[in-house]
């Protein structure tokens, strides 16, 4: 093999490992489904088209914001990551990267980009939102709340809600119409039973960690019976949307996938172990994924 293309495969693994490294410590899995929330809160709101790259401009706007915010998570709860098992190969806890004052920086840097892009290509209720969302995880959820009660994740379910009222405010920054809000609504309820799945799931991570979260807290039958009701809930808050002009296809899709979730929600009532909280968390992502796409191509369609 020639030395060029010997020093090309030696680079691969390299350059691969430091973008799963960006990837992870900016937590672009929550991040870009942030984005995409706010864009279905954009084609569910009633104002201006808007052209292409300012759509872009704020799902990046967006992202960026959550990146930031979850970068941030990661620096404040290095010393809970190392307590439990499904964290404690974070780049911050290994010393892959150390946690300082320059990392703050980089971190503030980012998030004000997300900010100041949703101010330059939008409008500022739009920056507004975006702010508070990232606001929202970053210092209410991970530093206020967290280690101190298990309502934290029920308050930090704003962070969501924030994210599709700042897709409304690009299209109509001084009106908030009836669907947005609707959708706001359903962001924030699904946050409980989506994290608390996770929390029965790796329930003696939390413990080791002593964070108080549900199951910590009231045990894991108890959670799962809060999942199951805050599904219900979900579920019935989903429905709503079509009392304000969403079409056939997004409630077809809301009542299917929501009868998956409840399907997968009772089963973990009935058995509350680690393989059925897994069931029931990934079952509440694909129900996420479904609504936002199906809300999305049904707003599309209407134009």
């Amino acid at each position: 093999m020639p030395q060029g293309d010997q020093t090309s495969v030696l680079l691969r693994p390299t350059r691969v490992l430091h973008l799963r490294l960006f990837f992870d410590l900016f937590k672009l899995r929550i991040g870009l489904v942030i984005g995409f929330t706010a864009i279905t809160g954009l084609a569910v709101a009633s104002g201006r088209a808007l052209p292409a790259w300012r759509v872009l401009a704020l799902a990046l706007a967006v992202t960026m914001a959550s990146a930031a915010a979850g970068a941030f998570n990661q620096i404040a709860e290095r010393d809970l990551d190392a307590r439990m098992r499904r964290t404690r190969n974070r780049a911050f806890v290994t010393g892959r990267l150390t946690a300082g004052p320059a990392w703050l920086v980089a971190i503030a840097a980012t998030g004000a980009a997300g900010v100041a892009l949703a101010l330059v290509a939008l409008n500022a209720t739009t920056a507004i939102y975006t702010f508070l969302g990232a606001f929202t995880y970053a210092v209410v959820y991970t530093v206020w709340l967290k280690r101190r009660t298990w309502w934290n994740i029920v308050i930090g379910g704003l962070a969501g809600s924030f994210a599709v009222l700042a897709g409304a405010a690009a299209a109509s920054p001084h009106t908030l119409g009836p669907l947005p809000l609707t959708f706001a609504v359903v962001l924030f309820l699904w946050t409980p039973p989506h994290f608390w799945s996770l929390a029965i799931a790796f329930h003696d991570d939390y413990a080791a960690a002593k964070v108080p979260m549900l199951p910590v807290i009231v045990g894991d039958a108890r959670a799962a019976r809060a999942v199951l009701a805050g599904s219900a809930l979900l579920v019935a808050a989903s429905v709503v949307p079509a009392l304000f002009g969403m079409g056939p296809l997004y409630l077809v899709t809301a009542i299917g996938a929501g009868a998956y979730l409840l399907v997968k929600s009772v089963r973990l009532a009935r058995a509350p172990n680690q393989r059925a909280a897994i069931a029931t968390f990934h079952a509440s992502l694909a129900y996420l994924a479904l609504l936002l796409c199906s809300a999305i191509t049904d707003a599309t369609l209407k134009v």
